[in-house]
């Protein structure tokens, strides 16, 4: 496999192991890798403009187009940790970013360029994790490390695109993750083991975008984390860890299944190696009818 021109940072792949940028049909059909690497890369977006995928890979910002030509860094100035949760606005003209080394969030031209600071500072240790954009642009909703120690929490909220006050959508001591709005905003699906039977088993859920009305949406004993809606908000695609599982780590037998909006039936699309940097992010195509993942498999 030839060297990628991706840098180190973090963890790294297993030996004999690559990571495949691989897009498929809802359906399960027409599965195409579209670039293999040799280094971690995470988190797919799908532009607006149907033709290209925005992914992370060693604390930047990648994009390529879907037949796999056009690699190209997208510059992000002097934020360069960039961790794996990231989204495009709805016109595809920003990408707004969650840095690992300072936690917070910024906004960068699609083309890249200086980043604009879009969060705030706190006065405890507040790690800003971005998943969701409201279809007009207007707020972003995240979750937020809290605390350090014995004394950490992770709470979703959310807060405008142009700045401004955070707005706390959950005030809990379990674990939340992936608040991201439905396409007519009238929801934010999530996942949480707010009705965990046992450490770790997260569930998906749905809530208005002021925190009020949740709704479980999955009810197995698997552990289910991000869903992410297509943009005609007929389908919700997650990823599915096997029983037991704490957290979203790497490196796991993962299902990625698809449901309905109200979660009233499920079904496997794929089952892969991967897990953290999977689908961390939305990556449906502007059609509805595809979406891109990272698969991690071992290959000897």
């Amino acid at each position: 496999m030839p060297s990628s021109p991706f840098a180190r940072k973090g963890r790294s792949l297993l030996p004999g192991q690559r990571a495949e940028l691989t897009v498929i049909n809802a359906d399960g059909s027409g599965r195409e890798v579209i670039l293999v690497a040799d280094e971690i890369i995470e988190a797919p977006n799908w532009h607006p403009d149907g033709d290209t995928l925005v992914f992370n890979a060693g604390g930047e910002i990648w994009r390529i187009n879907t037949d796999g030509s056009g690699l190209k860094k997208i510059p992000t100035g002097d934020i360069v940790d960039l961790n794996n949760d990231h989204v495009l606005s709805p016109d595809g003209k920003t990408i707004y970013l969650s840095n690992q080394k300072d936690g917070a969030l910024y906004a960068v031209g699609i083309a890249g360029g200086a980043p604009r600071l879009v969060s705030n500072k706190h006065e405890t240790p507040f790690h800003y994790y971005l998943h969701g954009v409201s279809p007009d642009n207007s707020t972003l909703s995240y979750v937020a490390v809290e605390g350090r120690g014995d004394h950490v929490r992770v709470n979703m909220f959310t807060i405008p695109t142009r700045g401004g006050a955070d707005h706390r959508l959950s005030d809990v001591n379990y674990p939340n993750d992936g608040p991201e709005y439905s396409p007519d905003g009238k929801w934010i699906y999530f996942n949480s083991e707010r009705d965990a039977k046992r450490p770790g088993h997260a569930q998906c859920y749905r809530m208005r975008p002021d925190g009020t009305g949740i709704e479980q949406l999955t009810h197995d004993e698997r552990v289910n984390w991000f869903p992410h809606p297509s943009p005609d908000g007929t389908q919700y695609v997650y990823i599915s860890y096997p029983t037991g599982t704490t957290g979203h780590p790497q490196n796991k037998p993962v299902q990625l299944k698809i449901m309905p909006p109200d979660g009233s039936s499920h079904r496997e699309v794929v089952a892969l190696f991967g897990g953290q940097g999977t689908i961390n992010v939305n990556s449906w195509a502007p059609d509805s009818k595809r979406f891109a993942y990272v698969a991690y498999p071992v290959m000897n």
